[in-house]
C-alpha cells in the first residue's frame, strides 16, 4: 500500500441520478441521537432520499447510538417522527449500531490479525509532551507505540486503544461528486484510533463495517465529515484485503460514491449552532410550518432547479434533483425565506384543507392530517368554546394573512373568548393615546346598535353583515372628520384586542351584534376608568 495513490472513484462515474453503480442505489441516513433533529441533518436526509426515490433505490435509516453517554432514546424516536412528518419514511431500518457490537468485534479481530491495527497506551498528556519536546506545534500522534508490540490488554487487565497503522507514503484521493478530487497526503495523517480502550469502536470503523454490510452505494453527508473520509477509505480497503465477508453476501463491494454537502450558515455566515440558532426541525413543525414547504426550502440549501424556480412539488423535486448540481459553497439558512415559502404554501391550500391543517392549533375536532403538534399552550380558549362554523367563515381571510399555522389562534381568539385578549401596547397607542377614541367608540355603539340582526353570528341575510357594517363605519368616519382607516383603529382594538387581524367588518359580522355592542360598552368603561381625574369641584 505504501507509495500508492488510493481513490474512491467508482467505475462508470456518476450517473444522471448521482449514482455510480449499475444497480439501484442504496443510500443511508445515519444520525446520532444526541439532540433535537437538526435542519442540516434533515437536508442530508432529503438529498439521500431524493437519490433513492429518483432511481428506484433504497433509503436506509441507521441510528448511530454507540455513544451511551450522549444518546437518548427520545431523540432517536424524534428522528423517526420528524422524518415521517417530512414524508421521508425509511425503506429499511431504523438499524441501530448499538445492536451490532458483535459484528464490529469481528472486524476488529480481523484487522488486528492482518496487522492493520496496533495497541497504544499513550495518554493525551504524554503525546502532547513529546510533541512539545520535538517542537511540533500541531496536535497529532507521533507513532510512539507502533513498533512496541503491545498486547490489546495490559498486565492490569485494562484494555488499550487500537490505532490504524497509516501507510507511511502516498495519498488517498476522495473523488467527491460535489467537490471533485480531494487529495489527502498520508504524511499529514497520523495513526488514528479506531477502537477505544473500552473496546468500543469509533465512528470510522463502525461506519465502514455498516456501509459494507448494508451494500451502501452512496455516502451523502455534510462537509464536516470530509476529513474523516480518507480514513474510512483506508479501513474499507484494509477490510477487503483481509477477507471481510459482507453480511449480505455477493462479494466485497467497491467504494461508494461520496458527496459532501455544503455547510449551513446563519446570517452572520457562521456555522449553524444548536445553542445560538433555531435549528430544531421539531420546533418548526410545532410552530405550524407545512412539511411540504419545509422540504421545498431544504432542497434549496445548496441546490436549485435550472430554471431558477423556488416553489415546486415533491414530484418535480424528485425528477429534477441531481447530486452533481449541488453547490459546494456554504448555504444560508434563512428563516425569513423559509417563512415566506411556507406562507405561499398555506395560501395555495384549498380552504377546506387549510381548516383541517389548523385543527391541532384550534382544537376543532380531530387531529388535522398529521401536520404536527402545536407548541405548548395550543388553543388559548377553553375546551368546547371553539365554533367550527364561525372559524369556517373566517378561514379564507385568515389564510391570506398567516405565514405559519401557529399564527392562526392569535388571528381568531377574539371569537372564542368571552373577552378580547387586549394587547396593552395596542390599547395604549390606539385607544388611550387617541383623544378622539371615546367619541368614535360612542358613535360606533349608537350606529351598530341601530342595526338589525342581534343574534351571535349575525346571519348572512341580516342587516348586521360586512357590507352594511362597512357602509355604516364609513359614514361614522365622515361624521367625526376622519378617514376610514383611522376610524377603524379604536373599534378594532375594542372588539379584538389588537390593531392587526382579519378584516374588521367580516370579524364583526361573525362576532354578532350582541357581542360587538357588549365589547364596545366594556371598552368605553375601561377608557373612562383610565382617564385622569378632573380638577376638584369648587
Amino acid at each position: 500500500m505504501a507509495g500508492e495513490s488510493q481513490t474512491n472513484a467508482p467505475a462508470g462515474g456518476v450517473g444522471a441520478a448521482g449514482g455510480g453503480a449499475a444497480s439501484a442505489p442504496r443510500v443511508r441516513f445515519a444520525p446520532s441521537p444526541t439532540g433535537y433533529f437538526h435542519v442540516g441533518s434533515a437536508r442530508a436526509a432529503l438529498y439521500n432520499w431524493l437519490v433513492a426515490r429518483q432511481s428506484g433505490g433504497t433509503f436506509i435509516l441507521r441510528i448511530e447510538d454507540t455513544d451511551a453517554e450522549r444518546n437518548r432514546e427520545e431523540w432517536a424516536e424524534g428522528i423517526v417522527s420528524a422524518l415521517h412528518w417530512l414524508g421521508m419514511d425509511a425503506d429499511e431500518g431504523p438499524y441501530r449500531q448499538s445492536a451490532r457490537s458483535a459484528r464490529y468485534a469481528e472486524a476488529i479481530d480481523l484487522l488486528w490479525s492482518a496487522g492493520n491495527l496496533y495497541a497504544c497506551d499513550c495518554t493525551r498528556d504524554e503525546i502532547d509532551a513529546r510533541n512539545k519536546a520535538a517542537g511540533i506545534a500541531t496536535p497529532g500522534y507521533d507513532g510512539h507505540c507502533r513498533d512496541r508490540g503491545l498486547e490489546r490488554v495490559g498486565p492490569d487487565g485494562a484494555g488499550r486503544a487500537l490505532r490504524f497503522a497509516m501507510p507511511p507514503e502516498g495519498t488517498t484521493t476522495v473523488a467527491d461528486v460535489i467537490r471533485g478530487d480531494v487529495v489527502f497526503p498520508h504524511e499529514a495523517m497520523d495513526d488514528f484510533v479506531v477502537v477505544k480502550s473500552s473496546g468500543a469502536p469509533l465512528f470510522v470503523l463502525a461506519n465502514v463495517v455498516d456501509d459494507v454490510d448494508m451494500a451502501i452505494t452512496h455516502v451523502i453527508r455534510g462537509e464536516d465529515l470530509l476529513p474523516t473520509t480518507p480514513r474510512g477509505i483506508l479501513v474499507w480497503q484494509a477490510l477487503g484485503a483481509a477477507g471481510w465477508e459482507p453480511e449480505a453476501g455477493g462479494g466485497y463491494p467497491g467504494l461508494p460514491v461520496f458527496a459532501h454537502l455544503p455547510l449551513l450558515v446563519n446570517e452572520q455566515r457562521k456555522k449553524l449552532s444548536k445553542r445560538r440558532d433555531p435549528v430544531a426541525v421539531e420546533d418548526y413543525r410545532d410552530k405550524g410550518y407545512l412539511p411540504e414547504a419545509f422540504v421545498n426550502y431544504l432542497a434549496l440549501l445548496g441546490w436549485s432547479p435550472h430554471d431558477g424556480r423556488e416553489l415546486f412539488t415533491a414530484g418535480e423535486l424528485i425528477e429534477w434533483f441531481r447530486l452533481e448540481d449541488v453547490n459546494h459553497a456554504p448555504a444560508f439558512f434563512d428563516v425569513a425565506k423559509l417563512t415566506h415559502i411556507n406562507g405561499e404554501y398555506i395560501r395555495a391550500l384549498p380552504v377546506d384543507e387549510f381548516i383541517e391543517r389548523c385543527r391541532p392549533w384550534t382544537g376543532g375536532g380531530a387531529h388535522g392530517g398529521g401536520t404536527g403538534t402545536p407548541a405548548a399552550g395550543a388553543a388559548p380558549w377553553p375546551a368546547g368554546s371553539f365554533d367550527d362554523a364561525a372559524f369556517a367563515r373566517m378561514a379564507p381571510l385568515v389564510q391570506e394573512r398567516v405565514a405559519t399555522l401557529g399564527e392562526v389562534p392569535a388571528m381568531v381568539d377574539f371569537l372564542f373568548l368571552d373577552e378580547p385578549p387586549v394587547d396593552p401596547g395596542d390599547w395604549a397607542k390606539v385607544v388611550e393615546g387617541d383623544e378622539g377614541a371615546a367619541q368614535i367608540l360612542e358613535a360606533a355603539r349608537a350606529a351598530f346598535g341601530a342595526l338589525e340582526g342581534g343574534g351571535a353570528g349575525g346571519g348572512s341575510g341580516s342587516a348586521f353583515d360586512a357590507e352594511t357594517l362597512h357602509r355604516v363605519t364609513q359614514e361614522l368616519a365622515e361624521s367625526v372628520g376622519r378617514k376610514l382607516a383611522k376610524t377603524q383603529g379604536p373599534i378594532r382594538v375594542a372588539l379584538t384586542g389588537r390593531r392587526v387581524g382579519p378584516p374588521l367588518f367580516e370579524s364583526m359580522a361573525v362576532l354578532g351584534r350582541d357581542r360587538v355592542l357588549a365589547r364596545l360598552d366594556a371598552a368605553l368603561d375601561r377608557l373612562a376608568r383610565s382617564a385622569p381625574a378632573g380638577p376638584p369641584a369648587g
